[in-house]
């Protein structure tokens, strides 16, 4: 019997796997007593947030970067 998995697909389930990966670096960071593996925790959370910001601002599927601000006449 086929079961189908509950992990949210496409976009949302990006963002959601981002978002537990970002709390996982956080809370190692916390735990962490070595200065230079909190260094490395906090700048690996840092770079998965700037991954999931554009996720977030994607429109669509057209980025804000690329939509025309003013009237659309």
């Amino acid at each position: 019997m086929h079961t189908e998995s509950r992990r949210p697909k496409g976009r949302d389930g990006a963002i959601s796997s981002l978002n537990v990966a970002i709390e996982g670096l956080n809370l190692a960071k916390e735990l962490s007593g070595v200065m230079p593996a909190k260094a490395v925790f906090g700048s690996a959370s840092i770079l998965l947030t700037m991954i999931k910001v554009p996720l977030l601002l994607s429109c669509n599927d057209v980025t804000q970067a690329h939509t025309y601000p003013g009237h659309h006449g």
